[in-house]
């Protein structure tokens, strides 16, 4: 049998990713919006050049720190499913099921249904009628003693249509998937990278004051303001981890998985911070303070005209990527869950045809299309994202936790600069944490709380698990 069709021991999937396409998942995946809307957010809490490029700089290196944990974890067990496989070997079946309980319930349907309503919100700039202000429904739902206001827009509609086109696209192989993955992320990093070029030759800007301190605030406002900065340049690296979930269906995953979690995050890092210095180079500081669409702004400062329409455009491109990625790698947890009998058992069957999960596939774009339908997506998506922080905290230390629980399992790769440099992740990303649950206690509560309702649910599914009759 061909090795490249090679049928995985672990999984049943066959691995048909090289290192070109995993490396293309990773990056097409987390490089989606953020990176063109959450610079003059920035600026506002941190007002100098200097201490945003060094946020920057601080998250491609916290991201590659988890990304090399991340390495060691995946080369040593390349399976589907990734950080629940982790989490399962290093502390308990529980506490891999409440990552995948989160995982399903809010967080990859909630970043899915996010994406897919940017898209449509972008495709709103072209097409009016339909975008996301287009409203086609408003109607008043009845609520014990009291009524909820609704509305549908033709936006939330064409977010649906979009995940159910690129469900069924990754649900016929993942050959059609990864095409389409490596085209759109070859055309957002190339024209990333042609903003950068043009803006260094023939950009019209200012030399940059790189002053860590301009304003004069004091040392407690700028550690604050750093702080909160870092959520959102988290927020645009967020993803990283996720090339992960497919290992079951990469090529010689002990070498591929490594170099594309360390060459991902490297070169996610290289253009985040050039195109920030653009945006600087652009704008006084003052001027990107707010501004959320700020690479239209910049752009449009740097080449003199209107550039609304080239960067809508590379907003879609870079969403539809995006949302292709996560499409494609989050069935791969749920999948997995089945497998051990902690989800409906129909779930871990692999299309004999198509070779991939495709009623995990279903599920999660019937769980994402509802998001989209409801519109709750950015309540659920803010406090899931405070547990999976969390949960990535639990997946590095699982480096420390597997190295003496299994000393003998085979690791052909180590993390490198261990124990230093996963410490470092697992202590910089708990300050996150803390910060969120001061700033957001709500949100980070009701993350918690969604979790802790994982348990009777665990004990559900571990009950039918152990009679041997599992749910179909």
């Amino acid at each position: 049998m061909n090795n490249n069709k090679k049928i995985s021991s672990q999984t049943g999937l066959i691995r048909q990713l090289g290192l070109f396409d995993s490396t293309m998942v990773m990056v097409g995946i987390v490089i989606g919006s953020g990176i063109f809307l959450t610079t003059g957010i920035m600026a506002k809490s941190i007002p100098s050049a200097a201490l945003i490029l060094l946020a920057w700089l601080v998250g491609g290196f916290l991201t590659l720190a988890g990304a090399l944990a991340y390495a060691e974890l995946g080369a040593a067990m390349p399976e589907a499913g990734g950080q629940y496989v982790y989490l399962r070997e290093a502390y308990g079946p529980m506490a891999g099921f409440l990552f995948g309980w989160v995982f399903f319930l809010a967080y990859q349907t909630g970043v899915i249904a996010a994406l897919a309503l940017a898209f449509a919100e972008y495709i709103g700039h072209f097409f009016p009628s339909l975008g996301t202000e287009h409203t086609i429904l408003t109607l008043n739902v009845p609520l014990f003693r009291d009524t909820l206001p609704y509305s549908l827009s033709a936006g939330q509609i064409l977010g649906i249509l979009v995940i159910i086109l690129l469900s069924l696209i990754n649900f016929i192989g993942v050959g059609l998937g990864k095409s389409i993955q490596n085209l759109f992320t070859v055309i957002k990093i190339g024209t990333i990278a042609g903003i950068i070029i043009l803006g260094f030759a023939i950009g019209k800007g200012t030399r940059l004051d790189l002053a860590l301190n301009p304003t004069g605030m004091s040392f407690g406002d700028i550690i604050i303001g750093f702080g909160i900065a870092m959520v959102a340049v988290v927020w645009a690296f967020d993803g990283w981890n996720n090339i992960n979930f497919v290992a079951g269906e990469i090529k010689n995953p002990k070498r591929n998985l490594p170099l594309a979690l360390i060459l991902g995050t490297l070169g996610i890092t290289f253009l985040y911070v050039l195109v920030n210095y653009i945006y600087l180079y652009a704008l006084p500081i003052k001027e990107i303070s707010g501004v959320v669409r700020i690479a239209e702004k910049a752009t449009g400062a740097l080449f003199g005209l209107s550039t609304g329409a080239l960067i809508s455009t590379l907003v879609i491109v870079s969403v539809f990527g995006s949302l292709n990625g996560s499409i494609l790698v989050g069935p791969r947890v749920f999948y997995a869950m089945a497998k051990d009998g902690l989800f409906f058992k129909k779930v871990a069957h692999v299309h004999p045809r198509f070779r991939t999960p495709g009623f995990s596939i279903f599920i999660q774009a019937l769980w994402a299309s509802l998001l989209t339908l409801l519109g709750t997506f950015e309540q659920i998506f803010t406090f899931a994202m405070f547990i999976a922080i969390a949960f990535w905290i639990a997946a590095v230390a699982a480096v420390f936790t597997l190295r003496k629980k299994r000393p003998d399992l085979p690791r052909p790769y180590k993390t490198w600069g261990y124990p230093i440099v996963p410490a470092v992740f697992i202590l910089a990303s708990g300050g996150i944490l803390l910060n969120t649950l001061l700033e957001k206690p709500v949100e980070a509560l009701a993350g918690i709380l969604l979790t802790v309702l994982g348990i009777p649910a665990y004990f559900y599914w571990n009950r039918h698990l152990q009679r041997g009759d599992g749910k179909e």
